[in-house]
């Protein structure tokens, strides 16, 4: 795994694209603060770089360097959520701003899955992770559903053997304000 994981961190140090597992489902991932890097996710996936994109992070205070105030509410999501669950997050800071909507929010998860969880580790920054695939089309559950135009579009494959637990279904997305406010986007 330290192989993998070393490699795949010099490609995302260099401004790269990785193909690789999260705890939900195969995703394409950059350095989720440089802009070029995130432009070429956008290329890959053929998708408008008006939408915004999902962040994944270590822990709570990982969260802490990508937004300006994480409410309560966020908190307490987080510590009795049971499966996977992206929070979009108001007032996002030190990001590349293709991976910011326009109000100014952001779409951060912690993932549950060994090899993401410690790339994002020794990373020491937010990964992006958006589905393997070509805006439209189905996400890809598994490694082998994923196209080959987007395995030969990546700078980094890893191997499909950290693939481990994942859901095979997309998270859940809430969005939260401030005043505790919350919306499910997503169940």
């Amino acid at each position: 795994m330290k192989e993998q994981i070393d490699a795949a961190i010099k490609v995302l140090k260099e401004g790269g694209v990785i193909l690789y597992p999260t705890d939900t489902i195969w995703g394409l991932g950059c350095d989720a603060t440089n802009e070029a890097a995130v432009e070429k996710i956008f290329r890959i996936k053929q998708r408008s770089d008006s939408k915004s994109l999902i962040t994944l992070v270590a822990d709570l205070d990982m969260v802490g360097k990508y937004v300006k105030e994480i409410p309560e509410i966020a908190v307490q999501l987080v510590e009795v959520n049971d499966k996977p669950m992206t929070i979009i997050y108001p007032g996002a800071t030190g990001l590349a701003k293709n991976v910011v909507a326009e109000d100014g929010t952001v779409g951060i998860r912690i993932p549950d899955n060994e090899f993401c969880n410690k790339l994002i580790f020794k990373f020491r920054k937010a990964i992006v992770s958006t589905s393997a695939n070509i805006s439209g089309a189905p996400a890809p559950a598994r490694f082998e559903d994923i196209p080959q135009e987007i395995k030969d579009a990546v700078d980094f494959v890893v191997s499909p053997e950290f693939e481990g637990n994942c859901t095979r279904a997309a998270s859940q997305i809430i969005k939260v304000g401030l005043g505790s406010e919350i919306e499910i986007i997503r169940g």
